[in-house]
């Protein structure tokens, strides 16, 4: 009721769009529906009304929102369930500025209303590059301090061969400065958090205890000149008491392995209070990825996302170098909503479905409806999705949004309650055209 008189104060009108829709790739698996009428076809379950909100917008609605819900076949985790709410908006005639001050607005609103926090405006903003370098990661938790730091050109200097490997195979090496964590941490719990960063794919993880006067106890402290170590520490802004964590890798094993050991650093330090709420967007995503397995680009968002105009000349000879114009919005380092810009001409569309691999014939087929609509014309347009269950559940303090959902489903996708998914009754399978494959009726 609150998001409703909100929007519903700044002229967005609310629009119900199709459950049984298209099949279309946005990333996650579509849940298919079967048809009785049309034997052999299927529908799909919406991942989001993505494309019914952009058709809104050709037609002339220059406000929409919608309180709806979105299904994914996707592996579940403590914020993730196949079914979910989104309070879903989008409007004409509008830059990233636009629809980001919406939202900022109605975090504000929320907030204030209903927990009686003020959130301060504006809300703070990162580019990808910058969330990636400084936290490891595109959802930094923001609630505390302690930043990655390039430790690239120092440790290239030394004569620890870990360190100088790392570097001369493309990869780098990057450190974290746990405040007062010298005394904080015993052989046996630094062993404990090089096992978090063996999880995360890192090799092994190297530690540094500053004494009195900048002095280093360390298994790599032999390898370092003491101008080395006395630059290492000032470049960390270490003292004495404090405990630097060290990681050498490829740039993406080490972001995740030191975004891993903040988390769990934090924790431990009780860095993080409770009742603490810390905002940040976080912009200027890449526009694509190479999918190893696929052998081709994929959107990082989905592919209706636009580019940004000065990087067009981009995409035919550096693709992964172009960059998004979408946001998402980061809280207490849960990415709790998402958007861009949308791409609103028909070439343009066309040439990213080329560059995902995409053919004439499959975009016409998959998205023929969208394309020809295009075609009409439609004006600039943007949008976003907020995560309404996973914003419930850091607003009251939920674990798992299982606790904010009333029939949450299990972390293999099932009701507890129905006993759904289950089987059908065979009459059922035969009037809609299906036969279940023989090895899957042995299992059950």
């Amino acid at each position: 009721a609150c998001i409703r008189t909100f929007l519903d104060r700044l002229g967005f009108m609310e629009v119900e769009t199709p459950i049984l829709t298209k099949s279309t790739p946005e990333g996650a698996r579509d849940y298919l529906v079967p048809s009785r009428v049309n034997r052999g076809m299927f529908y799909a379950l919406p991942q989001s009304p993505q494309l019914f909100k952009q058709l809104l917008m050709v037609a002339g609605f220059d406000r929409y929102y919608q309180i709806v819900r979105c299904f994914r076949d996707e592996d579940l985790r403590s914020d993730r369930q196949p079914e979910f709410t989104q309070v879903d908006l989008e409007m004409a005639f509008v830059q990233e500025n636009d629809v980001m001050g919406v939202f900022e607005e109605m975090m504000r609103h929320l907030f204030e209303e209903i927990l009686d926090v003020r959130i301060p405006s504006p809300i703070a903003r990162l580019t990808y590059h910058e969330a990636m370098a400084r936290f490891g990661t595109d959802r930094p938790d923001m609630r505390f301090n302690m930043e990655l730091i390039d430790l690239s050109a120092m440790a290239a200097q030394s004569d620890f061969k870990v360190f100088k490997g790392a570097i001369e195979t493309g990869g780098s090496v990057k450190a974290l400065c746990v405040k007062g964590g010298a005394q904080a941490y015993s052989r046996k719990s630094l062993d404990e958090l090089a096992s978090v960063a063996q999880n995360a794919g890192a090799k092994g993880l190297a530690w540094v205890k500053v004494n009195d006067g900048g002095k280093w106890q360390s298994s790599i402290a032999k390898f370092f000149s003491e101008d080395d170590k006395n630059g290492i520490n000032k470049e960390m802004g270490a003292v004495a008491g404090d405990l630097i964590l060290i990681v050498a890798d490829q740039m993406n094993i080490v972001n995740e392995a030191l975004c891993a050991l903040r988390l769990k650093v934090a924790k431990q330090q009780e860095l993080i209070r409770s009742g603490e709420y810390a905002f940040v967007w976080i912009t200027e995503f890449p526009l694509l990825e190479y999918d190893e397995e696929a052998k081709r680009f994929a959107a990082v968002h989905h592919p209706f996302t636009s580019p940004f105009e000065e990087d067009l000349d981009r995409l035919d000879k550096e693709p992964l170098n172009v960059r998004a114009r979408a946001y998402d919005l980061v809280l207490n380092g849960s990415e709790i909503g998402g958007g861009s810009i949308r791409i609103h001409r028909t070439d343009l569309q066309e040439k990213i479905f080329h560059t995902l691999g995409i053919g004439s014939r499959e975009a016409q087929s998959k998205f023929g409806f969208l394309l020809d609509a295009l075609k009409y014309g439609a004006p600039p347009h943007g949008g976003m999705a907020l995560g309404f269950d996973r914003l419930v559940a850091i607003m009251t303090g939920a674990a798992s949004i299982r606790e904010v959902i009333a029939f949450p489903k299990t972390t293999s996708a099932a009701c507890l309650l129905s006993e759904a998914p289950s089987r059908v009754d065979s009459a059922q399978l035969k009037e809609l055209g299906l036969q279940v494959a023989p090895e899957l009726l042995l299992e059950s």
